[in-house]
């Protein structure tokens, strides 16, 4: 097998946005570097469940149906 073929893999640190830290392994920066997540599991809306926007499904479909309900794609 070929040698430095792959790359260094090694001991990072993860700081989340409210300041909390843990270690994992990658081949990020360098041994003992600091990752500074912006978005995290704590504070992402997708994770969170914030401010979510209602879709109004009812009226889309009828939207649909108004502008495209005359359309036929089979023989009558």
């Amino acid at each position: 097998m070929k040698t430095d073929t792959h790359p260094d893999y090694h001991w990072i640190k993860i700081q989340m946005t409210d300041g909390t830290t843990y270690e994992t392994r990658s081949t990020w920066g360098k041994e003992g570097d600091v990752m500074l997540l912006e978005i995290d599991p704590k504070s992402h809306p997708a994770w969170t469940g914030g401010n979510q926007r209602l879709v109004d499904a009812g009226g889309q479909v009828a939207r649909f149906n108004k502008r495209f309900g005359g359309l036929s794609l089979g023989k009558k």
